[in-house]
């Protein structure tokens, strides 16, 4: 796989060598036993594969050199380039401007451009409609384009089924860049609508099966269907596409229970089920599959607590910390200083949104058991600085640098 061209200061000594020692040990894949960092006082269980992605890196790499090669220029990114608040902290020190958040919110408006100007488009990808008003402005949005490949290849899946005249239905987070702009991709060749869960998925089998009334279908679904679709011409044949960060087992169970209900309502033999269900395969990042994969082994493993570094906003990033949830007291913090004290920690609940501070969260028998891992968004230099703090904390007999000649 491509090697490509990250800041130094994002990455880690002691995780690059843990990396290096498990690829090198392991070419196939085929153990995925976390890493145990034992510094005496705390074990830290890191997860067999973490941090950056493919296209997280190549996304950077593009944005980076953008910035080193057109001094002088005004440089504009489309919406943040991935989940992670320290890389767009320091694309925006570095003069980048957002001209919209990352629900779509204009923050400058697109009127301010000129064709000189430099747009990247992040790691998500963007609409059409985003890529067709920026080209009429005359700016080249190919040179600054960092959509992740795997995102790409969701869209041509969907263009691909389209072709057989297939229904698209999207499994993501209806407000999130990704689904957004697969949505815009995926609806340019055939109907589309974007479903968020399961129980969305159990909605739209009524209107498959004639239980909901047609009518009421434009306000259930508002704003997730593509234009002209007719939920009784267009709900006879369906093919499943995801968010590539999604849980892979949610996606699968989505694709699973669509199919059945196709299946016993056409009344269709399984020789006969692609006639109305297409076989999308799976459509999840390899990095996505990895992560969860490894978490899922990563929670074998006895342990007091759960730490999960990422982006707050950060799909794949709140995906791990369901896993860890479901077996664990689960922390989930964006930077180190959410690590206050020994006593004190502030994280972040994915489910109301909100931060709480929580207290005693370290246990005080030795040795305390931490799993960790982190989002396809972030730094691995993060993650070490965390797992200092806390060896800073337990008053750990070694020190991180000292790890090191473990995996040389």
């Amino acid at each position: 796989m491509k090697q490509f061209e990250v800041p130094s200061h994002f990455r880690s000594e002691l995780l690059s060598a843990v990396k290096n020692f498990r690829k090198q040990n392991d070419k196939m894949k085929k153990d995925w036993t976390p890493t145990l960092l034992d510094m005496g006082t705390v074990q830290f269980y890191v997860a067999r594969h973490f941090g950056f992605c493919y296209g997280v890196e190549n996304a950077i790499e593009i944005a980076m050199r953008t910035i080193e090669e057109n001094p002088g220029k005004r440089i504009f990114l489309l919406s943040e380039m991935i989940h992670n608040p320290q890389v767009n902290a320091e694309l925006s020190a570095k003069g980048v401007q957002f001209l919209q958040d990352t629900y779509g919110k204009q923050l400058i408006s697109f009127d301010a451009l000129h064709k000189d100007d430099i747009v990247i488009i992040p790691a998500f990808g963007t609409t059409l409609e985003t890529e067709n008003l920026l080209r009429s402005k005359s700016i080249a949005i190919e040179k600054y384009n960092t959509t992740c490949p795997f995102v790409e290849k969701v869209w041509n899946r969907s263009e691909q089924i389209a072709q057989k005249g297939y229904t698209i239905v999207i499994h993501g987070k209806p407000a999130h860049e990704e689904t957004r702009a697969t949505f815009s991709h995926a609806g340019a060749h055939a109907p589309s609508v974007i479903i968020n869960d399961l129980e969305e998925a159990k909605i739209l089998s009524e209107y498959i099966t004639g239980v909901r009334p047609a009518d009421s279908f434009e306000t259930v679904f508002q704003n997730r269907f593509s234009e002209g679709f007719d939920p009784v011409k267009d709900l006879q044949r369906l093919g499943v596409v995801n968010q590539t960060t999604q849980l892979a087992s949610d996606t699968q169970s989505i694709t699973d229970f669509l199919r059945e209900v196709v299946r016993s309502h056409f009344r269709l033999s399984e020789e006969n089920l692609p006639l109305h269900f297409a076989d999308t395969r799976d459509t999840l990042c390899y990095a996505t599959n990895d992560n969860q994969t490894a978490v899922k082994s990563l929670l074998e493993q006895k342990a007091d607590l759960a730490l999960v570094i990422g982006g707050y906003n950060s799909s794949n990033t709140t995906h791990l910390v369901e896993l860890c949830e479901q077996k664990l007291p689960t922390y989930f913090i964006n930077e180190i200083d959410k690590l206050i004290s020994p006593s004190e920690i502030l994280h972040f609940n994915i489910h109301d949104k909100k931060e709480y501070l929580t207290r005693d969260y370290l246990p005080l028998q030795k040795p305390v058991k931490i799993l960790i891992t982190s989002g396809a968004s972030c730094p691995d230099v993060l993650v070490e600085a965390v797992m200092e703090r806390i060896s800073l904390f337990c008053n750990a007999d070694k020190n991180m640098q000292t790890l090191i000649t473990q995996f040389q």
